[in-house]
């Protein structure tokens, strides 16, 4: 058996690393030794995230993937949630989270009995958690939205401000002839904001071109 830690942040300016020194406490004081790390800055409301199924590929029946929080997992929509539930049954993966006690029980050896009674706990858990972290990231985006439109109404929406600095590295790594995915890979940004900033840029070299001819 083998321990795969996964740890996930929403954003490229969040620290996927925050929650290693409790997944690493939580796993000594049991005695166990995580194998593997897997990192990454994706939405968690995205089924689409390489080092998950990156770990998943990379597991063995009986491995167990630890994370600190169920939400860490999955903000997934119900059919994403199921998709994903798939792929960790067939794999026979253990999902074991700092915050649901009753899958602690399964990052430790138990007769097959025990194993079975708490994996089916843990399954009905599971389901519940990642209901409440969906739930909990409509609201959060409800919110938000609510709050623009009044911002708006009153004049004071200003939008999201500008990460000049990654927006800076973006535009040098165009300039030295990065591959859009190489970009992508080593920024975090989205390719829509990255064809923003392609765009901008050819249409400050054409400026710039004509201002020196004329």
């Amino acid at each position: 058996m083998f321990v795969r830690a996964y740890l996930r942040a929403q954003t490229s300016q969040q620290d996927a690393s925050r929650a290693r020194g409790a997944l690493d406490a939580f796993a000594a004081v049991r005695g166990l030794r995580i194998a593997a790390r897997y990192m990454e800055n994706e939405s968690g409301a995205k089924l689409h995230r390489p080092e998950l199924f990156r770990l998943l590929a990379d597991c063995e029946p009986g491995d167990v993937l630890l994370v600190e929080q169920v939400d860490r997992l999955s903000r997934l929509t119900s059919p994403d949630w199921m998709k994903l539930r798939a792929e960790i049954d067939a794999k026979e993966v253990r999902i074991v989270a700092l915050d649901l006690p009753t899958s602690w029980n399964l990052a430790a050896p138990e007769d097959e009995f025990t194993s079975r009674m708490f994996s089916a706990v843990n399954n009905m858990m599971l389901d519940v958690l990642a209901a409440v972290a969906r739930k909990d990231y409509e609201d959060r985006r409800r919110r938000q939205a609510e709050g623009t439109v009044r911002a708006k109404a009153a004049g004071l929406y200003k939008g999201r401000p500008a990460n000049t600095s990654r927006n800076a590295a973006i535009a040098a790594m165009l300039r030295d002839g990065r591959t859009w995915s190489q970009i992508m890979s080593a920024t975090g940004c989205s390719r829509t904001l990255l064809a923003k900033l392609a765009r901008e840029q050819h249409d400050h070299l054409v400026s710039h071109s004509t201002t020196v001819e004329g």
